[in-house]
């Protein structure tokens, strides 16, 4: 019985050995897009990065083959709550704000906005850096009005899932990426507002309170005198 069991260990590991060295399984790799944080106070403008981050290993990438390269985009912002905002734009920035779009949307609603771009790759090939630090490279921006009346504390600023996506200039779907392949990882942001710093505006009825206060004081100091 002894026996038996010995041979069938030495089976095993003679197996093990054959099959070679255990290899751990190896993350996929996935681009990053990246919206920004940032600290305002109501009733001003801040200024919102969003961002690419191109791994090398992906689908897309300054590293793949022409033909393979993020030259297109689809973000989707959703911000909450929607009343701390009083206007919000999407535009280009950082490397693609001198690069020519053969096609651009920037579709809005109550509490979300969007921007779509799709670039040439001939002449207008955008210039990622592999692998950068995080976030990444810059090709957008949100300019965000806050209310007057925001109420201080989080606005977030979330990437939805579903309808955000890098392609390269044909939107081949071979290469296409989303959070749904598990090629494209999201990093949403955060405004944190905090108490407006302005100063309240003073009516003419207070101008006037203001003015015959300090006539009154100024008739007191005569009257002491």
């Amino acid at each position: 019985m002894m026996k038996f069991r010995s041979s069938a260990l030495l089976a095993a590991l003679l197996c093990l050995l054959l099959r070679g060295p255990f290899v751990a399984a190896q993350p996929t790799p996935q681009d990053v897009i990246t919206v920004g944080s940032g600290i305002a106070p109501a009733g001003t403008v801040i200024d919102i990065p969003v961002s690419i981050r191109d791994t090398s290993g992906t689908p897309l990438g300054i590293d793949q083959p022409p033909g393979s390269r993020i030259q297109s985009y689809s973000i989707k912002v959703n911000y909450a709550p929607a009343a701390s905002v009083q206007s919000i734009t999407f535009t280009r920035a950082g490397i693609t704000a001198s690069k020519t779009p053969l096609f651009e949307s920037s579709p809005a609603a109550a509490g979300t906005i969007s921007l779509l771009d799709t670039f040439q790759e001939s002449t207008d090939l955008l210039p990622f850096v592999s692998n950068a630090p995080l976030p990444g490279n810059q090709v957008a921006h949100l300019l965000i009005q806050l209310s007057p009346s925001a109420t201080p504390g989080p606005l977030t600023l979330t990437i939805d899932p579903v309808l955000t996506q890098l392609t390269d200039e044909g939107g081949n779907a071979a290469t296409k990426e989303t959070v749904a392949n598990g090629r494209l990882l999201l990093v949403s942001g955060l405004v944190t507002v905090t108490p407006s710093t302005a100063v309240p505006a003073i009516g003419i009825a207070g101008l006037v309170a203001v003015a015959l206060a300090l006539t009154a004081l100024a008739v007191v100091k005569l009257i002491r005198n």
